[in-house]
């Protein structure tokens, strides 16, 4: 093979184009061998064989007297030969010409092959970060999504940085982004565990700074589990930053927090762009050094949220200077258009002008408010009269939206629910909201925090099948804690979902038989 630029004398084929030597020529004597071989005017030695082809490339032109071959040999593999040539009337090659000629080759060989496998655990560690990072976006009615990640360049390899967009109950939307210390392949899996822990804590719906505490506790504990850091060593998640937030289309405010990440940046409809201000917290797995903390914003329809990692403020030889650069990033998303896709594009270019020098995520939300139609909400006493209440207006809202045909299993729902909440929610008012999307989502919230607990009664029980019923009648179910009280949620799929179920008593009762 041949590198750097074409002189007199190079291949007369394409510049590293595979060679083949016949059998007898000094070249294949030499790579048979493994051992440096020298001859004088060797006339196929002038002339090598095209991997692909039947005719001759010619390595050198005339005037060729001594050729010197040495293998490039590393880790037990022949990788390819360097070869030496003497034009005019010079001495032969001698034993101290060979001697150089190995160890030259020996070490060329080695940095080969450093280069092969750093190239190989390169684009390993690429294929596995981007199969680990989201293939598309989800489709969320809270806002419009748009994300770029860019790898950092080879010499710097492969990092940890992820982002995510996570729906939740209530229409809701979690925003997040990290990145793991290091690069590789270990960065690339510890990524990929750490995005898949913040998904399985954003399906409990936590809040964000209690997301983040769990996370932290996660990272701390791998070294005190059997066999989860060998000899002592730091876990590579240790160090790692991430922001979490969370958007509600409904109230059109943001609640977030950050382990050691660079906040957020918000360009409100009517330009200026700031950052948000949001408690500081420590990087991942540092041992609990002081408690999450999460800040909530107004954020306005149509409002441009944008979540990033540091690659994004980094110069060639690190940081410089990182104000001036949030600067740019701020006067960038003044200046950027309706399209999302452009935005992307626009802060990547202006940021990074001659590519990333560490890898980049970047994730972008235009937010959506649920219109006030499409939201209808009430509040009543904890007493069991509001059952009835509670079912009726939940119908004459379902036929004011041209629901109708989710009148029965809704009024189930509500039913249930709402019961539940009188009799196990404390003294303390029963809120019921129905929010209309691309679903329809039925909220009943208390003061309690008791759990709700589904489970299958027995046919000698009077009660216990309230939650059973409402897994039955829905697409989903869940709950979801405040700092006072929870909010227990079902989800339905109108016109053209999945359809509603007929309520047949003797299907119901047979759900609950405990014979056979």
């Amino acid at each position: 093979a041949w590198a750097g630029e074409e002189h007199e004398g190079a291949p007369a084929g394409g510049m590293g184009e595979p060679v083949g030597y016949p059998a007898g020529t000094p070249q294949a004597r030499c790579l048979e061998t493994e051992r440096p071989v020298a001859d004088s005017v060797p006339t196929a030695a002038l002339t090598g064989l095209p991997a692909r082809s039947a005719h001759p490339v010619e390595l050198l032109g005339e005037g060729v007297h001594h050729y010197l071959g040495a293998p490039l040999c590393a880790r037990g593999c022949v990788l390819g030969l360097a070869g030496f040539y003497r034009r005019g009337g010079g001495r032969p090659f001698e034993q101290d010409d060979l001697t150089l000629a190995g160890e030259l080759a020996a070490r060329a060989a080695i940095s080969v092959d450093n280069a092969r496998h750093y190239r190989r655990e390169h684009q390993a560690s690429l294929t596995l970060q981007r199969s680990l990072l989201p293939r598309a976006l989800p489709r969320v009615s809270a806002a419009g999504l748009a994300s770029r990640y860019l790898p950092a360049d080879a010499w710097a390899g492969v990092g940890g940085d992820w982002f995510d967009a996570i729906p939740l109950s209530g229409m809701r939307v979690a925003l997040v982004v990290g990145d793991v210390p290091g690069n590789g392949l270990q960065a690339a899996a510890t990524m990929g565990r750490l995005r898949t822990a913040v998904q399985t804590l954003a399906g409990q719906d936590l809040l964000p700074e209690e997301v983040l505490s769990h996370l932290d506790d996660l990272v701390s504990h791998t070294l005190t589990e059997p066999g989860g850091s060998p000899d002592g060593e730091q876990d590579p998640a240790t160090g790692a930053t991430c922001l979490y937030a969370v958007y509600d289309p409904v109230s059109c405010r943001c609640t977030a927090a950050r382990a050691g990440h660079p906040p957020p940046a918000l360009l409100p409809p009517d330009g200026g762009a700031h950052l948000i201000d949001l408690p500081a917290g420590p990087p991942l797995g540092l041992g609990g050094i002081q408690p999450y903390e999460s800040a909530t914003v107004d954020v306005p329809a149509g409002s441009l949220l944008a979540l990033y990692t540091d690659g994004l403020l980094k110069e060639e030889r690190g940081y410089g200077d990182t104000d001036a650069r949030l600067a740019r990033l701020l006067a960038s998303l003044d200046e950027s258009g309706p399209v999302l896709e452009d935005v992307c594009d626009g802060v990547t270019r202006t940021l990074l002008p001659g590519g990333p020098h560490d890898d980049v995520a970047l994730l972008l939300a235009r937010v959506h408010a649920l219109p006030e139609d499409r939201v209808a909400s009430w509040e009543f006493a904890s007493d069991p009269s509001v059952v009835a209440r509670a079912r009726a207006v939940t119908s004459a809202q379902l036929a004011a939206w041209d629901m109708a045909d989710l009148d029965s299993s809704t009024s189930l729902v509500v039913s249930e629910l709402v019961t539940n909440a009188v009799r196990y929610g404390g003294q303390g008012p029963v809120g019921l909201r129905l929010l209309r999307g691309d679903s329809l989502i039925c909220e009943v919230s208390d003061r309690s925090n008791t759990s709700p607990r589904l489970r299958r009664a027995a046919t000698t029980e009077e009660g216990g099948r309230g939650l059973f019923l409402v897994a039955q009648f829905t697409t989903n179910w869940g709950a979801r804690y405040m700092r006072q009280g929870k909010t227990v949620w079902a989800e339905q799929v109108p016109h053209g979902g999945r359809p509603e179920r007929e309520i047949d008593e003797q299907a119901l009762l047979a759900m609950f038989d405990d014979e056979g």
